[in-house]
């Protein structure tokens, strides 16, 4: 379907080939239409749809073939009336292809300047309706004070553990908003805690960043103002605005939590001046203090109630050394280092929402340059530990490889597991920077991906090894090879060959429905009759025969199956797989607060079947994204190696409530219904 506006511009224009000169480019015009009715009009995704459209123009005048068509009305149409474009054509130079063919495009001769006309219909009518005191709407969010080139964001991770999902989108939304106001993004690594930060993790963090494209402008520590947030605290130590207390932890968080003034808040500023001294210098009588600051013990806002700003820690820090016995809190240290790198918006996850009152408390009584704080609603997955503390016990307990384990919520982890970077990107995009808070299932991610993966990937076929079932054609004397498609649908992927022969290897599962005297389809080769099915005492098929109808009608048999040639001379070029699957490692849809994670573990998260794989699976790369046929979609982990080291591929979640797979699993078994 032609977008009302496109269908008038054609109609006003003759003598061109809009719909493309052959079938192939009337194809590539129908995929565009499909591009500009379902894609680009959707705000969420369209800074992804922009990238992707960019490079398809990088060598190209217009969209299909040499010459105008139909499409590049549709996609120019659908971009412009987009609410978020006007917003994103401020970036153009990180799309220079895509702006080169959209400014042609509205004063492109062939067109008579219909385009330019209705940009002015669009701007008319949006006068119309702010005349009539009517919004339109936006999806970008309001920043405070947020001026073009002046804005400055920041994404300050912990190197305590490799990013998760959640710090995805607060990495990708500081970065949307920087480039949107054409300001700039600060990468600070908050390295305040030396007990739990490493340079693996700081390294790690550096590598996902670029993985996810992020642009940071300059990269900081919190350690480099040390020196700085040390005297702060000093300042308001003196000014009678922190305390030092060196009141036990548990009746510490006993007295906040009722409102119960501590003892040492009565404190001279000598004495507090003395223990803070202690501290710093990790005596005995130092090492049981830390430093308060003097809000309201009464607070409502239990934040508010008197928060440590200082802790005592001897570990040994990764950047400073053993300089330091004493390390500020994150709540003291932010408002300090965002004010003096000159931060101008803090997007902080929702669940940071009551200390902001707190941050800004800070602010004022430091007497620092004020920062604006936004909040957005944290991500939060079922099944699923956001926790680095906990996502830390599975890596020290051996039961992940790693944090780059595909059960893991981190970046390295889904996408280790099949996800994609424009998958990833583009889910995180599409919540923008909501408030609301909900818990989200997998399901919704990994369908995009698929939608994603589904027109590159090459399609496979893997039979199960174990269960595997021979199927004698008594009328296919001889081997042959032909070529099929690598995808059904994009020629662009070329083709492969498939070995005929006499003895074919099919799933136990296909096996076990069939009848005597049932016509099947050997998928990508054609029809075949079974005349004999063989079993044993328990009733289990171990071999069927039959012969080859290739006359007969595919669209007729019930049972399309998936085969491997085999024999003597075939067997050893089959490519041995181990077909791997993933559960999730906690049996809780969501973990109350304070629960013991232990206790609700899944007992087995792995499965692995062993398979036997067409020998063009020889040729695959680790990190290539496939079809195994009727199974579902797979990542290589590890290439093929020799017999003890097979093809390692991981299956993909699809995203669907029933498993696209036509097959058993063993996840399926373990729980009792389709993965």
């Amino acid at each position: 379907m032609i977008t009302t506006k496109a269908a008038r511009v054609l109609n006003d224009i003759a003598g061109l080939s809009f719909f493309g000169k052959d079938l192939e480019s009337q194809k590539q015009v129908e995929y565009f239409l499909d591009l500009a009715r379902f894609e680009l009009v959707k705000k969420d995704t369209l800074p992804a749809q922009i990238k992707n459209l960019n490079e398809h123009l990088a060598t190209r005048t217009f969209l299909v073939g040499h010459d105008l068509t139909i499409s590049d009305i549709a996609v120019w149409q659908a971009i412009q009336e987009n609410k978020r474009w006007p917003t994103l054509k401020n970036v153009s130079k990180d799309a220079p292809h895509l702006m080169r063919w959209f400014n042609y495009l509205q004063v492109a001769p062939e067109l008579k300047g219909h385009l330019s006309s209705l940009i002015e219909e669009q701007e008319k009518k949006k006068q119309e309706i702010k005349a009539k005191g009517q919004s339109g709407g936006s999806f970008d969010i309001n920043l405070p004070g947020a001026s073009m080139g002046q804005v400055c964001t920041r994404f300050p991770p912990e190197p305590s553990g490799y990013l998760h999902i959640g710090h995805v989108k607060a990495a990708l939304l500081n970065d949307y908003f920087a480039r949107t106001y054409q300001g700039k993004l600060v990468l600070r690594f908050d390295d305040t805690n030396p007990t739990k930060e490493k340079e693996e993790f700081v390294e790690n963090i550096y590598k996902d960043l670029e993985t996810l494209g992020v642009k940071y402008h300059v990269v900081t520590h919190t350690s480099d103002s040390f020196e700085l947030i040390l005297k702060e605290c000093t300042r308001m130590i003196k000014e009678g605005k922190a305390y030092v207390d060196n009141t036990p932890l548990e009746q510490m968080r006993a007295e906040r939590g009722e409102g119960v003034a501590s003892k040492c808040r009565s404190h001279t500023v000598e004495e507090n001046l003395r223990l803070w001294q202690a501290m710093q210098d990790f005596t005995e009588e130092g090492q049981k203090c830390c430093v308060r600051a003097k809000i309201d013990i009464a607070h409502n806002n239990k934040c508010m109630r008197d928060p440590v700003m200082y802790r005592c820690n001897e570990a040994a820090h990764h950047r400073t050394g053993t300089k330091y016995k004493v390390y500020p809190t994150y709540d003291f240290a932010c408002p300090i280092v965002d004010s003096l790198e000159g931060v101008t918006h803090a997007l902080r996850s929702s669940e940071y929402h009551d200390r902001a009152e707190q941050y800004y408390w800070f602010i004022d009584a430091l007497g620092v340059r004020k920062v604006h704080i936004w909040d957005f609603s944290r991500l939060n997955f079922v099944y699923t530990l956001l926790s680095k503390r906990k996502l830390q016990w599975f890596v020290d307990q051996g039961k992940v490889e790693g944090w780059f384990d595909p059960r893991f919520p981190t970046v390295q982890g889904i996408l280790r597991r099949g996800m994609t970077v424009q998958a990833l990107r583009e889910f995180i995009l599409m919540q923008g920077a909501s408030k609301a808070t909900n818990l989200m299932n997998w399901d919704k991610i990994w369908a995009l991906n698929r939608s994603i993966i589904d027109p590159t990937a090459a399609r496979y076929t893997a039979i199960g090894q174990d269960n595997s079932v021979e199927f004698h054609l008594n009328d296919q004397k001889e081997t042959s090879v032909f070529t099929v498609p690598k995808h059904p649908k994009n020629k662009e992927l070329g083709t492969k060959p498939l070995i005929k022969s006499g003895v074919v290897l099919l799933e136990q599962d296909d096996a076990s429905r069939m009848t005597e005297g049932e016509e099947i389809t050997l998928m990508n080769w054609g029809n075949a009759i079974v005349e004999k099915i063989v079993k044993d005492a328990n009733g289990k098929v171990v071999r069927l025969e039959g012969k080859t109808n290739l006359q007969g009608d595919v669209s007729k048999t019930d049972k399309k199956v998936t085969w491997l040639a085999t024999g003597p001379a075939l067997a050893a070029d089959l490519v041995p797989i181990s077909i791997v699957e993933f559960d999730h490692l906690i049996t809780t849809e969501k973990l109350d607060e304070g629960a013991d994670f232990t206790a609700v573990l899944r007992e087995q998260t792995r499965f692995e079947t062993a398979a036997l794989g067409e020998p063009n699976l020889r040729a695959l790369n680790k990190g290539d994204i496939v079809q195994l046929n009727r199974r579902g979609f797979a990542i290589v982990d590890r290439i093929y190696q020799d017999s003890n080291k097979p093809l390692v591929m991981f299956m993909i979640p699809d995203g669907k409530e029933k498993s696209m797979s036509a097959l058993s699993t063993k996840v399926a078994k373990s729980v009792g219904k389709k993965a």
